[in-house]
């Protein structure tokens, strides 16, 4: 039987893992000043225990992003069949001088070791901070498309398989 969607444990789930070291860009949703949901593409960083964001201190959603804030990110794959990864949870921030080492591990990875490289370069350049969001995971949920789909569609196909 699979792990209940929720449960922090499937974060060591193969799809989770696979979602976890991948390439593909997470989504960071959170809400605005004025209670406005938002969503934004953001490169990210496993450590094994919480997804990590660096971004520049000033990014307007730095100013919303505070400790004890409530966040969801999706990661997902482009192609069938889609795996989906959704965690929520609390983040916490920090501000280091530089280029946080979570920023460069996700520019190499999502980039390539000789592109990221270069790209880090750059930012260094720039001088500087950069902010860190932790988030730590209290919720989640896997879609894979093969044994796990979305609630709706597994009552349908129960339902079918019923009758």
């Amino acid at each position: 039987m699979a792990t209940k969607q929720g449960d922090v444990s499937l974060l060591n789930d193969p799809v989770a893992q696979e979602l976890l070291h991948s390439t593909n860009q997470a989504k960071l949703a959170y809400i605005w000043t004025d209670g406005t949901p938002r969503v934004v593409p953001i490169w990210f960083h496993w450590n094994g225990r919480e997804i990590v964001f660096g971004t520049p201190p000033t990014a307007p959603k730095m100013s919303v992003l505070k400790n004890g804030t409530k966040v969801a990110v999706t990661i997902d794959s482009p192609n069938p069949p889609w795996h989906v990864l959704y965690v929520r949870g609390s983040i916490h921030t920090d501000v280091v001088d530089g280029v946080s080492p979570e920023y460069a591990a996700s520019a190499r990875r999502h980039m390539g070791e000789e592109a990221g490289s270069a790209w880090i370069a750059q930012v260094e350049k720039m001088g500087g901070q950069m902010a860190r969001i932790f988030l730590t995971p209290e919720w989640v949920g896997i879609l894979d498309f093969e044994k796990r789909f979305p609630s709706a569609l597994e009552k349908a196909m129960e339902a079918g398989a019923g009758g």
